[in-house]
């Protein structure tokens, strides 16, 4: 399954990298759960989200590795319920009047989850991750 959403701010490249580096602003991506960044080195994080989802808690773990480029990579440890891959980009282009930023997500599910069946839930997701990076850009 492949997901995508893209969008437009009115600031350079190079600030929207810096902006998107931020602890505020990789914690603000899981809005809906308590999040803490487990550890970082110089481009890789690792970030531990509580969530409830249809009525039972859990907890997510994701990676955010920094390009060279700026652009970011991350994946999700996958605890084998749903997901037997799920990774994703975060790309900047610049454009006329500032940046492109473009979210995008791969998934692959357990044999016996319907991707029809979650393809809903991650693409709203994907909405709130984009919603919340495009404020963070736009208020700094």
């Amino acid at each position: 399954m492949h997901l995508e959403k893209q969008f437009e701010v009115k600031r350079p490249r190079d600030v929207v990298i810096e902006i998107v580096a931020r602890d505020e602003t990789l914690l603000g991506l899981f809005p809906e759960g308590r999040t803490e960044i487990v550890s970082r080195d110089e481009s890789r994080y690792e970030i531990r989200t509580h969530y409830n989802a249809l009525g039972r808690e859990g907890t997510a773990i994701f990676h955010f590795v920094f390009g060279l480029d700026g652009d970011v990579r991350f994946d999700k440890v996958c605890d084998g319920r749903v997901w037997r891959k799920l990774q994703g980009n975060v790309r900047f282009e610049a454009v006329d009047a500032g940046t492109r930023v473009l979210f995008e997500m791969d998934g692959k599910t357990k044999t016996l989850v319907p991707e029809l069946a979650i393809r809903g839930p991650m693409q709203e997701q994907l909405e709130q991750m984009a919603a919340a990076l495009r404020a963070r850009i736009e208020s700094i």
